[in-house]
């Protein structure tokens, strides 16, 4: 059924509202595909699998303490990556780079996997993110087609996940909800009704599909245009939801590692941090999922504790310095407790073996910032860093600062490395110069 106006038009209202909700059935959980079979065959294939993390402090980096000095392969290390010295072989540094068109100032980070321009104008509808877009391509393959983490976020406004219709996904901000998801399985009831859940979904898509029909000979070449897209999408949906039925009763991993607690006040941000990074590699380890995002909302964040430091203020009237010492000081302070958590986590993933090489050597760890310069509220120059994965790092790759080059094109070269084809994604002029594909063994 289909709600029309006195003039016989379909009311916008009422048809956004259907596909809303259609398009909106990805983000259920009872949708997402089990681990088992896929994973399985690649094990069994010798093939070992790809992986991505994207992360992004919403609050930046102090860039003359973030940036190397030189480019290539013989940069000297700055004081913040110092704190990384020891995974250099494996990282590259890159300067000189943002996503065209992209302004907007605090709005900015909801752009960070997308590219999308002009985040804080009107009439703005963001596109689909970069890991939402490997979830597409690798995403049955998992348990999870994908993981969306955040610290303090601010829900419904804040996210690094967004759909290929332009949906926000919420960030999941409690470590141990995240465990439980990866590890507890469900009694026989629950499972049930996940199951249930899987079968209201189905049809729930199959009547909007035939709405949909329904509407179609009363649509222009441009509205018809569009609602292939959606019944693609849909049909991709139905594909996956059956995937989901068929692997629902697969047993989860199983771990040692104990459930974690959840830090209760936002002041505990690097330890709720610590938390994600931290679930972000049980997940990887379990191959559970294959693909996860963690926004670290510092915007959203109160004065924060940092071990051995005293913060006398809000983190992000800090952002904001204006070259004071104090400021300054205080920032610094922060920014390397975040360096020294991803070193951690670098580390961690270095540590855990698969199939005769390390965790790391299989996942691509992207970090860095929407902000160039929070103080400023500047979007160009932002601070990126590139770990892992088959690329060949150990440089730092300097591109114009007044003329930005394009960050969308790292996006196609890890892509790439993944062994996703693809050749453009959003903004993109093509893959990025000087980034290269190791041999893998």
């Amino acid at each position: 059924m289909y709600i029309s106006t006195p003039d016989n038009r379909i009311s916008r209202r009422q048809m956004l509202r259907g596909i809303g909700v259609a398009m909106g059935l990805p983000l259920l959980n009872a949708m997402t595909p089990v681990f088992g079979r896929a994973a399985t065959a690649l094990a069994e294939a010798g093939q070992r699998p790809q992986r991505m993390i994207g992360i992004c402090n919403n609050l930046g980096l102090l860039r003359e303490r973030f940036f190397p000095t030189g480019s290539g392969s013989a940069y000297q290390l700055s004081p913040y990556l110092e704190l990384l010295a020891e995974h250099r072989p494996k990282f590259s540094v890159f300067s000189g780079v943002s996503h065209p068109g992209v302004d907007g100032s605090h709005s900015s980070d909801v752009s960070f996997l997308t590219a999308a321009p002009h985040p804080a104008s009107g009439g703005f509808r963001n596109s689909i993110s970069l890991d939402q877009y490997i979830a597409e391509k690798i995403g049955e393959q998992t348990r999870f087609p994908s993981l969306t983490l955040g610290v303090n976020p601010k829900q419904g406004r804040r996210s690094l996940s967004w759909t290929r219709s332009g949906v926000l996904i919420p960030c999941q901000g409690e470590a141990s909800q995240i465990y439980r998801q990866l590890f507890l399985q469900g009694t026989e009831a629950e499972v049930s009704e996940q199951m249930r859940k899987l079968e209201l979904g189905q049809s729930i898509m199959d009547t909007v599909a035939d709405q949909s029909l329904a509407l179609r000979h009363r649509l222009g070449s441009e509205d018809r245009e569009r609602m292939d897209q959606y019944q693609t999408a849909v049909r991709d949906l139905e594909t996956r939801m059956e995937k989901s039925r068929e692997w629902k009763r697969t047993p989860k991993p199983s771990t040692n590692v104990p459930m974690p607690l959840d830090p209760q006040s936002p002041s505990d941000y690097l330890e709720k941090a610590r938390l994600m990074y931290h679930m972000a590699h049980l997940a990887f380890e379990s191959d559970s999922t294959r693909c996860v995002t963690l926004l670290l909302d510092s915007n959203n964040s109160p004065t924060i504790s940092v071990p051995g430091e005293k913060i006398s203020d809000g983190y992000h009237n800090l952002s904001h310095h204006g070259k004071n010492p104090d400021k300054l000081a205080q920032l610094e302070s922060i920014d390397q407790s975040h360096m020294s958590l991803l070193n951690t986590f670098l580390g961690d993933l270095e540590a855990s073996r698969e199939r005769g090489t390390s965790l790391l050597d299989n996942t691509l760890v992207m970090y860095g910032s929407n902000f160039g310069d929070a103080n400023k509220h500047t979007t160009t120059n932002m601070p990126i860093l590139l770990a892992g994965g088959r690329i060949k790092h150990g440089q730092h790759l300097e591109f114009d600062q007044k003329q930005n080059y394009p960050l969308p094109n790292l996006f196609v070269s890890m892509l790439q490395s993944m062994g996703i084809e693809s050749d453009r994604f959003a903004s993109s002029t093509g893959t990025m110069t000087g980034l290269d594909l190791r041999v893998s063994s």
